[in-house]
């Protein structure tokens, strides 16, 4: 597509962000639609992605993507705007941990609803809509932590391990109908979500170089998908 519909979830800042200013850096006209709860953040990223592009459109849809009834009202906003959407990137996340015996309830469920929940309802909204035009990418943010276990991350590691499933689901039933889907784990990364962890800058793994994969990802012809991107830092151990 020469100026695709791009819909970034958890858009307002880290790897979101970041691939939301490659994208509109890298193709001319693109028309993104950045997802978020945080309206001002939305703001300032839209403003960044039509300063570094060329004829970008960036619209904001504020919108918490783990409740029903505001995805389907951000699904239709989008489409009133834009009409469809060519490329899905399900980044939207978040992060809690405790040691399992001690984890509540509700940190689980949050966990599974911020990380899993939201993947499920953005994509069973938008995706139909890519089936009818047998044409379309959708990206899943799982991470290193759904690949291996780590002490501390029952709920997220357990959220995110089944993103990579439910990735593979969507791929089996969709390979036939021209939508690609590629779920991407990235290990530690500079964003919000490492702030404080202790981990050095130097040791992760810029949001720009994440963002990028997912650029060059969709950017391959239509006769080749990748189903599933690991990214790690260079030293390997985080």
């Amino acid at each position: 597509m020469a100026q695709p519909v791009v819909l970034i979830t958890g858009a307002s800042q880290g790897i979101g962000a970041a691939i939301a200013k490659v994208f509109a850096q890298e193709i001319p006209g693109v028309r993104l639609a950045l997802v978020a709860r945080q309206e001002k953040n939305l703001q300032s990223v839209a403003k960044a992605c039509l300063k570094v592009g060329d004829r970008v459109q960036a619209e904001i849809f504020p919108c918490d993507v783990a409740n029903a009834a505001a995805v389907e009202a951000m699904a239709r906003a989008v489409r009133q705007r834009f009409r469809g959407v060519d490329v899905l990137i399900n980044n939207a996340g978040k992060f809690a941990g405790a040691p399992f015996t001690e984890m509540s309830v509700a940190m689980f469920d949050e966990m599974i609803s911020a990380n899993l929940r939201s993947v499920f309802l953005v994509s069973r909204a938008l995706v139909p809509a890519m089936i009818k035009r047998g044409r379309g990418d959708v990206f899943n943010m799982s991470s290193i932590a759904g690949l291996t276990a780590y002490p501390g991350g029952a709920g997220y590691s357990a959220a995110k391990a089944g993103v990579s499933v439910l990735s593979k689901i969507m791929r089996a039933e969709l390979r036939d109908k021209g939508v690609r889907v590629c779920c991407v784990y990235p290990g530690a990364t500079v964003s919000p979500s490492w702030s404080g962890s202790g981990v050095a800058e130097e040791r992760m793994m810029p949001a720009e170089d994440v963002a990028r994969a997912f650029l060059d990802v969709y950017r391959l012809s239509r006769r080749t998908v990748v189903e599933e991107i690991v990214l790690r830092p260079q030293r390997g151990d985080i």
